[in-house]
C-alpha cells in the first residue's frame, strides 16, 4: 500500500486590493493573520501584523488612492510584505542609505513610531518608486536564517 502525503508549498504569493478607506488596516490585518495561521507561519504573526497595519495606516492617512498588499514566502522561512500606493514620495527609514536610523516618535505623541517600528523588528526592508505616476513600493521581510543586511 501507497501512503501519498501532500505538503503544502514552501512558496507562496497572496494579493488584495485595499479602497481609500480607514478600515483598510484592520481587513490588511485579518489577512495576514488568516494567510499566516494557514501556512503554519505563528511564529511571526504578531511582528508582521503590527507591522503591515502600520504601513497600510500610512497609506490611509498620507495618500490618497488605494493601496495593495502582497504577501510573500520566497522561501527558507522568509515572509516578504510590500505595500503599493500611488505617492511617489519613500519615507524614511525606506529611503536613507543602510545603517541610517529613525529616531523613535515621542513617547506622548499619538504618532510617529510606525515606521520606527519596521526598522526595529523586520530584518529587511526597502522602498521602490516605480516611475512617474505609478507610485511606490514598500516592503519588509521577516524570518529565514540570520538576520540579513538590512537594504534601502
Amino acid at each position: 500500500m501507497v501512503t501519498v502525503t501532500v505538503a503544502p508549498p514552501e512558496t507562496w504569493v497572496y494579493a488584495l486590493r485595499l479602497p481609500h478607506d480607514p478600515r483598510a488596516a484592520r481587513v490588511a490585518r485579518m489577512t495576514v493573520r488568516a494567510a499566516l495561521a494557514g501556512h503554519g507561519m505563528r511564529e511571526v504573526l504578531d511582528v508582521v501584523e503590527l507591522l503591515t497595519s502600520e504601513m497600510v495606516a500610512n497609506v490611509y492617512l498620507h495618500t490618497e488612492g488605494p493601496a495593495s498588499l502582497r504577501l510573500t514566502a520566497p522561501g527558507d522561512g522568509r515572509l516578504r510584505v510590500g505595500v503599493w500606493d500611488s505617492h511617489p514620495y519613500i519615507p524614511a527609514p525606506f529611503a536613507v542609505p543602510p545603517g541610517d536610523r529613525l529616531l523613535p516618535g515621542p513617547v506622548d505623541g499619538e504618532s510617529g513610531r510606525g515606521l520606527y517600528l519596521v526598522q526595529e523588528y523586520a530584518d529587511w526592508w526597502g522602498g521602490w518608486p516605480l516611475g512617474q505616476g505609478a507610485g511606490k513600493l514598500l516592503w519588509f521581510e521577516v524570518g529565514g536564517r540570520g538576520k540579513p543586511l538590512r537594504v534601502a
